[in-house]
Order: structure tokens, then C-alpha cells, then sequence
């Protein structure tokens, strides 16, 4: 199975209405990034900023598209490798400590989970981690516990022919239908967001999710060290394009002085 999980500096550039959803929504992230620096809620108000215009714009851009055939406890593609930015991984972070006890009161160990996993794909490339799939850790009967939060690179991969899915999960398939809008609104909000964070001087790479959320939990302070110009996800950082050719995209995209 294949599956877009590129970082946004992959996506074609954006031009007409796309450049200018893309420099608006630079701007308003930045703002909220500037008005909540330091803090956790500021965290919190980022990401729910640039979630909410991704499911607002997924569902213009897709409204001639075919259906989205993912339902609710369909886990198929729940065994890609996941990527996702700074705040996202701190997003899930927060959400992790939160849920987490009550749920290991109920015999669910979401972060048992989540180390087991992250020690059998640890560095594994995306053509290993399909060869020999290891379920996402964060599903709990079929269901992901951690939906709310979830990246922006699992937003931004839909399917649309569940038999698809199913046929290329059993080994017997190499590529899903999945949505263009999708994957397009996707590269959007996550370029705007890289991009805005970068202009702050804040770590704005993009880091294997798992590995990223291990660390995270390990760490002292993760939102504090990276809200003082540090990245405390380093080791997990695995950019698909060198930043320097990343960093030439944001500065022909940014939004004029």
C-alpha cells in the first residue's frame, strides 16, 4: 500500500486561490502563535486554529468528490508511518496525559502501547513498516482513542473504495483511491503552519510520530524547552526534503511584508 504521508513541502505549489488561502492562513497562525507563546493553551488554540480549517476547507474542496469511503472502526491504513509537526505531537502529548490513567484503570495501557510499538518500527522506512505492518497503538477495539488530536497526516489520507483498502492490507493491491481535496488542504495547512512556526524561530520540522510522542513523555518539559527556541524532538525529526530546500519553498510562499 502507498500512501501520500509527505511533508507539505512535497505538495505542487500552491497558486491562485491556494496561495492566497495559504498566506492567510500564515498570517492568522502566526498571530495566534504570537498572542499565546509560552503557554499550553497556546498550544491548544494553535492547533485547534489550523484543524478547524482543515475539516472546514476539506469539505469545500471535496464536495464534488467522491465519497469518503473511512467509517468508524475502519483501522486498515493504521499501521503507516505517521509524521507530524511540533505542535501536533505536543497536542497529542497533552491529550495522552489526560486519558491515559483512566483508561489504564479500565486495562487499556495506551503507553505501554505506544513504547511497544514505537521499539518494533523504531527508524523502520515506510516500505518496512508495509512489509510488516504494526498496528497503530492508539486503537482501542478498532476505534482511535486519540481522534480528536490526530495528526494532520491522517486527516489528509482518505480512501474513497474501502475494497481497496482491504485488498492492498492483504498484500494483493500497491495503491488506494484516496482524496485529492484531501491531501491538497492538507499540504496547505501543514505548509502554513511549518512556515509560521519557522518565522517564529521555533523548531518547525516534522518528526515520526510515535517516536516523537515517546520522547515527548519522557522529556521534562517539552513545551517549555521548544517555546525557548529548542527542539527536544530532534532525534525523531525525519524531514523528507532537506530543511535548507524546504526552507527556499516557505520563502517564495510567504505572504508579502
Amino acid at each position: 500500500m502507498t500512501v501520500d504521508t509527505a511533508s507539505a513541502a512535497h505538495a505542487d505549489l500552491p497558486a491562485g486561490d491556494d496561495l492566497d488561502f495559504y498566506r492567510a492562513l500564515h498570517r492568522a497562525l502566526a498571530a495566534t502563535l504570537a498572542a499565546g507563546r509560552g503557554s499550553t493553551a497556546g498550544v491548544e488554540r494553535l492547533m485547534a486554529q489550523a484543524l478547524d480549517t482543515f475539516d472546514g476547507n476539506v469539505r469545500l474542496r471535496c464536495a464534488d468528490e467522491p465519497p469518503v469511503a473511512c467509517r468508524k472502526a475502519c483501522a486498515t491504513c493504521c499501521h503507516l508511518r505517521v509524521v507530524a509537526t511540533m505542535p501536533e505531537v505536543l497536542l497529542a502529548a497533552h491529550f495522552l496525559a489526560r486519558v491515559a490513567p483512566p483508561l489504564a484503570d479500565r486495562g487499556i495501557d495506551l503507553v505501554g502501547a505506544l513504547r511497544a510499538a514505537e521499539a518494533r518500527t523504531h527508524r523502520r522506512s515506510e516500505a518496512e513498516r508495509v512489509a510488516e505492518p504494526v498496528r497503530c497503538p492508539f486503537l482501542a477495539q478498532g476505534v482511535c482513542v486519540i481522534y480528536p488530536v490526530r495528526p494532520l497526516a491522517c486527516r489528509g489520507h482518505a480512501s474513497t473504495d474501502a475494497r481497496a483498502c482491504a485488498e492492498a492490507a492483504a498484500g494483493r493491491r500497491s495503491e488506494v483511491p484516496a482524496s485529492a481535496g484531501h491531501r491538497q488542504v492538507r499540504a496547505l495547512v501543514q505548509g502554513a503552519l511549518q512556515s509560521s512556526l519557522r518565522d517564529a524561530g521555533l523548531a518547525w520540522g516534522v518528526y515520526e510520530f510515535n517516536e516523537a510522542l515517546v520522547t515527548a513523555l519522557d522529556h521534562p518539559g517539552p513545551a517549555a524547552a521548544w517555546w525557548a527556541g529548542e527542539d527536544p524532538l530532534a532525534g525523531a525529526r525525519c524531514d523528507e526534503l532537506p530543511p535548507g530546500e524546504q526552507e527556499q519553498v516557505f520563502d517564495r510562499l510567504r505572504p508579502p511584508a
